[in-house]
């Protein structure tokens, strides 16, 4: 069962001044990096990249000079993450039997994770990546603490997050229709009542969205590159 991946590149990096996805780790472009974790994952079949329409020949010009051999395809995205990865959608090979939707901005997916979740999305039709979260979390109103919810039952998402087509359509249509904007995809399949199901990851799947980040991101990328 063949696999699209969608690489969400949108975003506007303010919190960086810069373009987080073009910012080069070790040599090699963060958005790059995001593209070779599925280089190594034989199901997947091609990699749809949904980004800025002013982007779209710079992100080009980039994959040619770095010997990609998945098929890669770049459209214009939407105003927000749900409308480019809807967009995205819509270019991905009508063969494919699971979606995969990641982040172009994390840079350091494992592939094994990937498998796992390729693996479990087919038996579960739908499995995102997660690790269970390290801090106790508050939940507050006004700044003050409202509740304290158990850490044991607490995960922090990440992607690829992975869908059987028909439930990938099934939410996308139900977007579309009541026109909503979802942060995750899983919170779109989760809003048309479909169970997902968390595969295990680890630390070092960061999204880069802050300073910090990209410190940690230099770290990482010299640690893997050894």
């Amino acid at each position: 069962m063949s696999v699209s991946v969608i690489l969400a590149c949108g975003g506007s990096s303010t919190r960086l001044g810069f373009d987080k996805l073009m910012f080069e780790l070790e040599g090699t472009p963060v958005f790059i990096r995001s593209i070779r974790n599925y280089e190594e994952i034989d199901d997947a079949y091609e990699i749809v990249i949904a980004a800025p329409f002013d982007s779209i020949y710079e992100y080009d010009n980039i994959i040619k000079k770095h010997d990609i051999k998945k098929p890669v395809k770049i459209v214009a995205g939407g105003k927000n993450r749900t409308e480019s990865v809807i967009e995205a959608f819509k270019n991905c090979n009508k063969s494919t039997r699971l979606i995969a939707v990641s982040d172009g901005a994390r840079p350091f997916t494992n592939p094994d994770c990937i498998r796992d979740c390729i693996k479990n999305a087919r038996i579960f039709g739908a499995s995102i990546l997660g690790v269970p979260v390290k801090d106790t979390i508050k939940i507050t109103d006004d700044d003050f603490i409202v509740d304290t919810p158990d850490r044991r039952k607490l995960f922090a998402v990440q992607t690829p997050q992975i869908f059987t087509r028909e439930i990938f359509v099934k939410s996308v249509q139900f977007a579309l229709d009541h026109e909503l904007e979802f942060t995750d995809d899983a919170s779109m399949a989760e809003a048309v009542g479909v169970k997902v199901h968390i595969t295990k990851s680890n630390g070092m799947n960061i999204k880069i969205t802050t300073p910090e980040d990209i410190i940690i991101a230099k770290a990482f990328a010299r640690e893997k590159d050894v």
